[in-house]
């Protein structure tokens, strides 16, 4: 098999294989810098110059600083996602968690408390009103 090369000595590419084309993204960062860059450049053909060299297009440094004179890369600069959690709350949260868990402890122990004292109660009046029958009955 032959291996078939285009200009510069690359193969090429393979025609079974088709090639997706990926958006291209840009960080903050770099928006700003290149946009700090172009502002920077003062002799004609400059920004042109730093375009070609960055692989960028008009249009890319004219909604750049659109979007860092709204405020808008200040914004996506910052990290993404949640922010990290604070040890006290997780600390509140975890206390909160020991005090329901003790006062549903608490509950369950003045039931029981409360279910003895009736037992107690019924107890006694049992006792009393076999003691009172006892006597009666060992009397006739």
């Amino acid at each position: 098999m032959t291996n078939i090369t285009t200009n510069g000595g690359r193969p090429a590419p393979d025609p079974e294989l088709v090639e997706r084309a990926q958006r291209r993204r840009y960080s903050a960062q770099y928006k700003l810098g290149i946009v700090r860059e172009a502002d920077a450049c003062s002799e004609p053909g400059e920004v042109g110059a730093l375009l070609r060299r960055e692989g960028l297009y008009t249009s890319h440094l004219t909604y750049w600083r659109k979007q860092r004179d709204a405020g808008a890369l200040e914004a996506l600069a910052r990290r993404r996602g949640r922010k990290p959690a604070d040890r006290r709350d997780a600390r509140i949260t975890e206390l909160e968690r020991r005090l329901e868990r003790a006062e549903g402890e608490l509950e369950r122990a003045r039931k029981v408390i409360e279910v003895q004292g009736n037992v107690s109660a019924l107890l006694g009046d049992l006792l009393e009103t076999k003691g009172a029958i006892e006597p009666q009955s060992c009397a006739s």
